[in-house]
């Protein structure tokens, strides 16, 4: 299976996470940060750099529906950074409901011991890990489910 990036996009943030060469595993890799909501040249930049760097054919962006399914303004500012990637990239650039990933990571470092204080550094990181994970689980059960003829 190809590389693939998971990016969490925030307003001030992204979160990047890449997936292991076969496509099983996503790691928490880097938080790229702007000063600016609309300042995304340094940041589209830093995107490319670690799709050349990684060899990624992917990218998985995750989409904030709100939690009854419907979309915001945050889904618009999403959609158009998806259609700017894929203009600059030429990849393939598909969108994983992120809905609870930032409720999980932040669980999850909780759990971990880590204070409160230093948790928003590494949020962001670790909800596109889970937007990544939950694409790479997806693509495995599909694959299952197309070998088998039917679901697990």
């Amino acid at each position: 299976m190809d590389r693939m990036i998971g990016l969490d996009f925030g307003s001030k943030t992204v979160g990047v996470a890449v997936s292991d060469g076969l496509g099983i595993t996503a790691q928490g890799l880097e938080i790229i940060r702007r000063t600016s909501e609309n300042k995304l040249r340094q940041t589209c930049a830093r995107i490319e750099a670690i799709i050349d760097e990684y060899d990624v054919k992917k990218i998985v962006l995750g989409l904030p529906k709100h939690m009854n399914n419907t979309l915001g303004d945050r889904v618009e500012k999403t959609l158009a950074f998806k259609e700017m990637l894929e203009r600059r990239t030429g990849l393939e650039v598909v969108t994983w409901d992120e809905r609870l990933t930032t409720v999980a990571a932040d669980r999850t470092m909780m759990e971990a011991g880590i204070r409160r204080e230093h948790r928003k550094e590494y949020v962001d990181m670790l909800a596109a890990e889970y937007i990544l994970q939950g694409y790479l689980d997806y693509c495995h059960m599909q694959e299952h489910k197309d070998d088998e003829g039917q679901s697990v």
